[in-house]
């Protein structure tokens, strides 16, 4: 399923911004997930990884549930929480970021969270230079 399919423009609900679902049964991340394995960095039964199209940083990889949650506030089964957080220790370590990555996840449109699907960022920068987060050394 083409990106640019899914997009809707929210002008006609009150607001400009643009959402990419409104829904679980044409949620973009839904399709990711349970689509094209060639699009996952990395996956298991429950849970799937892949590249941010619009990256914070020189990792930024999408640990994602297969099944729809909106949110963090809509997880309530605590063996997919710690998936999610193995998971995103996985793809760190893979993407050549280990001991020194983080992950985001906002939650709610005040947050930032622009797809309505539970979405871990996992960020990074290969060879752990502070200056790349803003950090002073």
């Amino acid at each position: 399923m083409r990106l640019g399919g899914l997009l809707r423009n929210h002008k006609r609900h009150g607001s400009t911004r643009l959402r990419y679902n409104w829904g679980m049964d044409d949620c973009i991340f839904c399709s990711i997930a349970n689509g094209d394995q060639d699009k996952l960095v990395w996956h298991s039964d429950k849970v799937a990884a892949f590249n941010d199209i619009h990256p914070k940083a020189r990792v930024h990889i999408l640990v994602v549930p297969k099944k729809h949650v909106v949110s963090l506030d809509d997880l309530d089964d605590p063996e997919l929480a710690g998936e999610l957080l193995l998971a995103a220790r996985e793809v760190a370590h893979q993407g050549g970021v280990k001991g020194g990555w983080r992950i985001q996840v906002n939650t709610g449109r005040p947050a930032g969270q622009v797809v309505d699907h539970l979405h871990i960022h996992v960020l990074g920068n290969p060879g752990g230079d502070p200056a790349a987060w803003g950090i002073a050394g």
